[in-house]
């Protein structure tokens, strides 16, 4: 790992700082265009994600090595009320909103890497990882 930082979700804002500092580090370890805007996509759903239905948390921005490629890991973690059914919660159009489904859903498919942790009153933890090809 050479490179991370923690930010805080409490906002609108912050969903949009969350967006450009993924941004900077997609750039800075060479993902593609395409590798960058998937990775930013993603970051910017869980980021609203947070927002919405936890009242906001934060996010953890890693560079990440593997030995034959660096990635960027994104853990974003609050302590809302949590997600009684992860299955249900992770099928495309279903929501508990007024979206369209498609955010847990839709960054799953954007990712390298997609772990999802959470329970009733316990809030929850969602780690993406994105690696550059």
């Amino acid at each position: 790992m050479t490179a991370s930082g923690e930010l805080p979700i409490t906002g609108n804002g912050d969903v949009v700082l969350v967006r450009q500092n993924v941004r900077t580090a997609a750039v800075n370890i060479g993902l593609s265009l395409i590798d960058q805007t998937k990775i930013v996509t993603a970051a910017s759903e869980l980021a609203r994600n947070a927002l919405v239905y936890a009242g906001g948390g934060q996010v953890r921005i890693e560079v990440v090595d593997n030995g034959l490629r660096r990635g960027l890991k994104l853990t974003f973690s609050d302590d809302g009320p949590g997600i009684p059914d992860i299955e249900q919660a992770l099928t495309d159009g279903w929501t508990t909103g007024n979206g369209l489904g498609l955010g847990l859903s839709g960054s799953r498919r954007l990712v390298d890497e997609f772990d999802l942790t959470s329970a009733p009153g316990e809030g929850t933890r969602i780690t993406v990882t994105k690696w550059a090809r």
